[in-house]
């Protein structure tokens, strides 16, 4: 098995890059989306959460209200390590069972947002950056995120650098150009990730 890190800036096109992967053959193990689902109402993760926060983050449904819940823990770093003290070891326990389930020959992708500013480069085998020029990612965030050029420049800001991410890269994937561009590039990435899992496989 071979485990895959991958990452991007917002607006670097990194779940576009995740989705040809698992089109080809990857495993994916989406963090965000395990992120979502440890909290869903019934599990432990919701109860963690309501315990440490309160009813009032609950929608009328029982459901949590992540607008709502957003606006506490961002606004309060103190908050938001609690918040991240219950979700993350939640999201490592399921990437980790995703993966098990894998089998010995695949080539298992975690998309991982913070990879370069938690750290987490370490955890895989092989960490690919999906790469985009500041002046890209802005485009894309106010162009079709719709968001406000304020806001996309904050939430870029708060990320890490591109040279420290590509500071972490094993492989990069350029993504300034057109969606055509890409798929040739993320196809010579799979080629290069199947080679290594062999190599692995062979040395194991």
């Amino acid at each position: 098995m071979l485990t895959v890190g991958l990452t991007g800036g917002i607006g670097a096109g990194k779940s576009e890059v995740s989705r040809l992967l698992a089109s080809y053959g990857a495993v994916l193990v989406d963090a965000d989306k395990i992120a979502r689902e440890v909290v869903e109402p019934g599990t432990p993760g919701l109860a963690a959460v309501v315990d440490a926060f309160g009813p009032e983050i609950l929608t009328a449904d029982g459901a949590l209200d992540r607008p709502k819940l957003g606006s506490i823990v961002f606004a309060d770093p103190e908050r938001l390590a609690v918040l991240n003290q219950i979700v993350h070891p939640l999201v490592g326990a399921r990437s980790k069972e995703l993966e098990a389930a894998a089998g010995p020959d695949a080539v298992v992708v975690h998309d991982v947002p913070l990879l370069t500013e938690n750290g987490l480069a370490g955890l895989y085998d092989v960490v690919v950056v999906v790469d985009a020029s500041t002046e890209t990612q802005l485009d894309r965030l106010v162009r079709l995120r719709k968001m406000a050029e304020s806001e996309a420049r904050a939430r870029m800001a708060a990320q890490a650098t591109r040279e420290q991410r590509r500071a972490v890269a094993d492989l990069v994937v350029d993504n300034d150009g057109p969606l055509e561009s890409l798929e040739p590039q993320v196809r010579k990435v799979w080629e290069e990730l199947n080679r290594r899992a062999a190599e692995a496989g062979a040395g194991s």
